[in-house]
């Protein structure tokens, strides 16, 4: 089992150095035997609004890190042209030596695309397309798209990147179509407990690895899954919760808008200003106890277990997301807790 650090904080709007805890976590991580590190690509909310563009957050990684890889997750590809994504991406592959990897995704709300509005219905063929482009850019190879004054033009990016090929992931909602459309591009997975529970995952991973072996091409790799989960270790459980109550509450409060509207499969549409305090409260206390029953939150026995379950169903890797509301300080104390569930896990 693999373990890495995944970012998502709420604290864009806090005073301060905003970015301590990503540059001295990933600093952790390099020094530590971590895999990998990932941030991702959020707009318009204090929820992930640290992170608008993830090859600006990863190039600063790149400079205070020498051997961690280092991720996108996720870059909204069908916001971008992908010329520009391929041409960022080989810019921090060359600053950090060829350790890059980029997780796309089609968009999980629809307030995003007012960056290109023209793109949201055909965004889940767009990702395909656009993962495409990029792979055959990023070996080097032309493209055609059309100039200024209307005519095709030919193009490669530069500078070239290090790495021969792009490690590529495709991040899903919970949507088994896309774990599908994963393994068909012979892509990892990047996905997460949000809108569905172990049983369900292990039964779309067993599509995508179906995918991924029936492929044009499949050359036997079992292919890659990276589960996206909380994560706060202490020595006490009582503590641990007692701790992080308050700021994983506030946390998924912060969130409830975005998580309810997002229109993940067109089947739900929720006014979250009609709901009444009282239901709002109990939504997120039943989160609470979920999150806390099923992620890495607790002490180090706990997790052990539950590193355990997600090894069963096909889990390659834990992308452990630590910033979700408490202090800097204790999230990266608690670090040295994570490395010893990471260091059990590998040696058993």
């Amino acid at each position: 089992m693999d373990f890495s650090l995944f970012y998502f904080a709420n604290d864009s709007a806090a005073e301060g150095d905003r970015y301590r805890l990503l540059l001295e976590g990933a600093k952790f991580a390099d020094a530590n035997g971590f895999s990998a590190v990932w941030t991702p690509e959020r707009h318009f909310h204090p929820f992930g609004g640290l992170y608008p563009n993830p090859a600006v957050t990863s190039a600063a990684i790149a400079a205070v890190t020498e051997r961690v890889q280092i991720r996108a997750g996720s870059v909204v590809a069908p916001l971008h042209h992908p010329l520009r994504i391929a041409e960022e991406w080989s810019v921090v592959d060359n600053l950090s030596g060829g350790r890059v990897g980029v997780s796309f995704a089609s968009g999980w709300h629809a307030d995003d695309y007012v960056l290109r509005p023209e793109n949201y219905q055909d965004r889940r063929q767009l990702l395909v397309e656009h993962v495409e482009t990029v792979r055959s850019l990023w070996r080097g190879e032309s493209a055609t798209f059309t100039n200024g004054v209307g005519e095709p033009k030919a193009v490669k990016i530069f500078p070239p990147p290090v790495q021969r090929e792009l490690p590529v992931w495709v991040t899903s909602a919970g949507g088994v179509e896309t774990f599908r459309a994963a393994g068909r591009l012979g892509a990892g997975v990047l996905t997460h407990l949000l809108d569905q529970d172990l049983d369900g995952l292990a039964e779309k991973l067993t599509e995508y690895r179906k995918a991924l072996a029936e492929r044009p091409g499949a050359d036997g790799w079992p292919g890659h899954v990276a589960l996206m989960i909380h994560t706060y270790l202490d020595d006490d459980e009582d503590r641990a919760r007692e701790l992080v109550r308050a700021p994983l509450s506030d946390y998924m409060r912060s969130s409830l808008h975005l998580l309810l509207n997002a229109q993940l499969d067109g089947r739900r549409k929720i006014d979250v200003s009609k709901l009444s305090d009282e239901d709002t409260a109990f939504m997120v206390e039943r989160a609470f106890d979920r999150y806390f029953d099923f992620g890495l939150l607790g002490t180090v026995p706990k997790a052990a277990a539950a590193i355990e379950q997600f090894r069963s169903i096909g889990v390659d890797e834990v992308a452990c997301l630590i910033d979700f509301g408490l202090p800097a300080d204790s999230v990266l104390s608690g670090l040295v807790k994570l490395d010893e569930l990471r260091r059990a896990a590998v040696a058993g």
